[in-house]
């Protein structure tokens, strides 16, 4: 597929402040957003409230607005400059929000504005915890026990059902934010009712713990042929109950047979085919070395830390390539200096990276 000629004008829409859980990788892949699709000719909109940043350099784009990102602003913006689509993966969780809620309150329908990279069934199908889980039982994939809340009445009845400890997952959130781990039910109101105030939906997930287990990684490259190439097998050192954004990993994984990363490979191209991203996903599972059980934990349908890792590990640009999947192109159009395309592409290298993380304590006195 040659680049997308029904689209001339797109908008990106950037991450915002850098805070704990949201740092520089969403500026990189945001740059990397805007570099790609002007070199295939599209005229480019850049929105992002932080101006402390690469992406909002002058000539990155066509037009920046250094503005609030919020809906009434976006809609503004969207009214003046009467973008043709709107690209939400690469500006991290706030893209992807932004996006929903733009197509919740009929934005985007209003102005013609199309979504490329991901579309906003997709967005729900992956962070949507109610709707994630019935595609997961969909492909036959097992994720841990839970059930959705909408209240903190209906998760202290869920957990008790499950059995404590649990896991408290808001739903459209990044980084862990608002949930956690919860030992007992005076813990649980207090992270269950964080968890509704963070959510964008107040959803929340109860789930089944799974403390202990293996942390498992994959980051997955998909274009509009549904042709899939692994980027990185991601091992996180740390086991399940430390952040991936903050836990030991290694890349490639070390202490996984090949059979199971077989196993991880198929699943991942199950779920990234169900939910139907152009360009990057990250893709994490829990795998039980005593038993072998394996379970889908969630998967990220845009740009991560975790994609920014595989990117420095690999030497593979992910946001810059799922950019270019975004504006039509496809992985056999694109070339590969060892195999030709990147559609045959392997992960390969005769080294290893490992990342854990910095804390600050600089910048919070008294931490």
């Amino acid at each position: 597929m040659p680049k997308r000629d029904d689209i001339h004008k797109v908008m990106i829409i950037g991450s915002g402040p850098i805070v704990i859980g949201q740092a520089c990788e969403f500026d990189y892949s945001g740059t990397q957003a805007c570099k790609a699709l002007r070199s295939l000719g599209y005229e480019i909109v850049l929105v992002n409230s932080n101006p402390a940043t690469i992406m909002t350099d002058p000539g990155m784009a066509d037009v920046t607005y250094i503005e609030p990102l919020n809906l009434q602003t976006m809609r503004e913006i969207i009214e003046n400059e009467r973008p043709d689509a709107v690209l939400p993966n690469l500006g991290g969780q706030n893209g992807l929000n932004l996006t929903s809620q733009l197509h919740r309150t009929g934005v985007l329908k209003e102005y013609g504005v199309q979504v490329i990279g991901v579309q906003v069934d997709a967005i729900e199908r992956g962070e949507d915890r109610i709707v994630f889980k019935e595609t997961m039982a969909k492909l036959g994939l097992e994720m841990p026990k839970s059930d959705p809340a909408f209240s903190v009445e209906e998760a202290e009845k869920i957990a008790e059902q499950i059995g404590y400890p649990v896991v408290v997952r808001p739903a459209y959130t990044m980084g862990g934010t608002g949930g956690g781990h919860v030992y007992n039910v005076e813990e649980l109101r207090t992270v269950a009712s964080r968890g509704l105030s963070a959510s964008l939906v107040g959803q929340i997930l109860i789930e089944e713990s799974v403390l202990g287990w293996e942390e498992l990684e994959l980051e997955v490259v998909r274009d509009a042929k549904n042709q899939m190439i692994t980027v990185c097998f991601i091992e996180n050192v740390d086991a399940m109950g430390v952040h991936t954004g903050d836990s030991y990993c290694t890349a490639p994984m070390l202490t996984i047979d090949e059979a199971l990363q077989d196993r991880l490979q198929k699943y991942s191209y199950d779920i990234v085919e169900a939910i139907q991203v152009i360009g990057g996903t990250n893709i994490q599972f829990a795998h039980d070395p005593e038993t072998g059980r394996v379970v889908v934990i969630e998967i990220n349908p845009r740009t991560s830390r975790s994609s920014a890792l595989a990117s420095k590990a690999t030497g593979f640009p992910i946001a810059l390539i799922s950019s270019m999947l975004a504006g039509g192109l496809t992985l056999d159009e694109i070339p590969y200096w060892r195999e030709g395309t990147l559609d045959k592409y392997t992960p390969w290298g005769d080294y290893v990276v490992v990342k854990f993380a910095r804390w600050g304590f600089e910048k919070f006195p008294g931490a």
